[in-house]
């Protein structure tokens, strides 16, 4: 499983709003810049996340985007699954029936183990831990 530019991405672009709204709304543009990803990328992903509530947008002269909750309620994992879709490691794990090989297949137990690691990793990773992280890194300002 790799993650996409697009998972990253909207990843990043979250912990950037979580980061800066406090001030109003953040605007596509900001985003950009701070984290060097183009205005017309950010904006197809804004799209996949507004339309899922995640943030919403203010028209305007203080128009941007800002969270629709608190960033402790955005888990890693909510935000990978709606930009990626499944994160299961292998096919046969998303089947709504097993595999026929399901009963004798060696190798399904790594499968569902790497799996349950992913998701405990990505669903207790929020938004609000990444801010937290990011302002302790060395050398890291608030732009």
């Amino acid at each position: 499983m790799k993650i996409s530019t697009k998972g990253r991405y909207a990843l990043r672009m979250l912990v950037d709003v979580a980061q800066h709204q406090s001030s109003g709304t953040v605007t596509l543009k900001e985003i950009a810049e701070r984290q060097g990803i183009s205005k017309k990328y950010l904006e197809q992903i804004v799209t996949i996340l507004s339309r899922a509530g995640y943030v919403k947008s203010m028209r305007g002269a203080q128009g941007g985007y800002m969270l629709t909750k608190e960033p402790s309620e955005y888990t890693v994992g909510m935000i990978l699954r709606l930009t990626e879709g499944s994160l299961a490691p292998v096919a046969c794990l998303d089947a709504d029936e097993p595999c026929g090989r399901s009963s004798t297949c060696v190798t399904l137990d790594v499968w569902r183990q790497l799996n349950d690691a992913i998701n405990q990793v990505v669903d207790h990773v929020t938004l609000a831990d990444l801010v937290k992280e990011q302002l302790a890194k060395p050398g890291y300002t608030l732009l």
